[in-house]
């Protein structure tokens, strides 16, 4: 695969992503929407169906979609991202770059999909939790915590899932990220995925959004930094369990 083959598919498996996860942010909390007020369960259960659309589309370059996801590989002392695609510095570039792109023109589709809606009044934080994750309670340092553990049990279980028999790899992570919605999301709303955060919130800074407000730049690197040490802690101990 060729270095714009793999930018290319990283980008349209994230983009995916995004789209159908803020998509379904957007139905459960946004104003006169046919979902609104849907529920938690149901945002957890377009997540993890957006996971799954999204790895079938990625699945050339081994489906990351998410950094943590190549941290953690890197981590695990992988040799290849993902079929004949070497571990590099240069590689490792590309599937980052790709992701946080694609993770910021998805969630631009989910705007136009629900630009009405976003013209209706509704509190700012509202507008922006479309985009990106914000803590129930705001204390950073447990924010944190609550991201790498999040994250980590994401990636150690990728990692095994990797080396199951058979063709049950994406649903099996769709489900694990239902499950961290509905288990671990509620503190920080579960971000687990560096690019779905800051591509996003990248994306609600530049996009004309009636009444959007801040983009909240102070929490930005927690949803950052906390799934990137979760990534690494997860393929560090699949590593030393012999899952990678």
């Amino acid at each position: 695969m060729s270095s714009g083959e793999l930018f290319i598919t990283e980008f349209l498996g994230t983009m995916i992503l995004l789209l159908g996860g803020a998509g379904v942010v957007a139905n459960v909390i946004l104003p006169k929407t046919k979902g609104f007020n849907g529920g938690w369960l149901l945002i957890n259960f377009g997540w993890g169906l957006a996971v799954f659309a999204g790895v079938f589309v990625a699945f050339k370059s081994g489906a990351h979609i998410n950094p943590a996801v190549t941290f953690g590989l890197w981590a695990n002392g992988a040799t290849e991202f993902g079929p004949g695609i070497p571990v590099t510095a240069a590689n490792g570039f590309i599937y980052i770059s790709a992701q946080m792109a694609g993770a910021a023109v998805g969630s631009a589709l989910a705007f136009l999909a629900y630009k009405k809606h976003f013209d209706e009044e509704a509190p700012p934080a509202t507008k922006l939790a479309v985009f990106s994750t914000g803590p129930e309670l705001r204390s950073y340092a447990w924010n944190f915590v609550t991201e790498v553990i999040g994250t980590f049990f994401l990636v150690f279980l990728v990692l095994s899932f990797a080396n199951w028999p058979g063709d049950m790899g994406p649903l099996a992570v769709a489900l694990i990220v239902v499950g961290i919605g509905a288990s671990l999301g509620g503190p920080t709303g579960y971000a687990i995925n560096p690019a779905r955060d800051l591509g996003p919130r990248i994306a609600h800074a530049l996009l004309p959004i009636k009444g959007k407000g801040s983009s909240d730049w102070g929490y930005a690197w927690v949803p950052v930094l906390g799934p990137i040490v979760g990534g690494i802690l997860g393929g560090l101990l699949a590593s030393a369990v012999a899952f990678g």
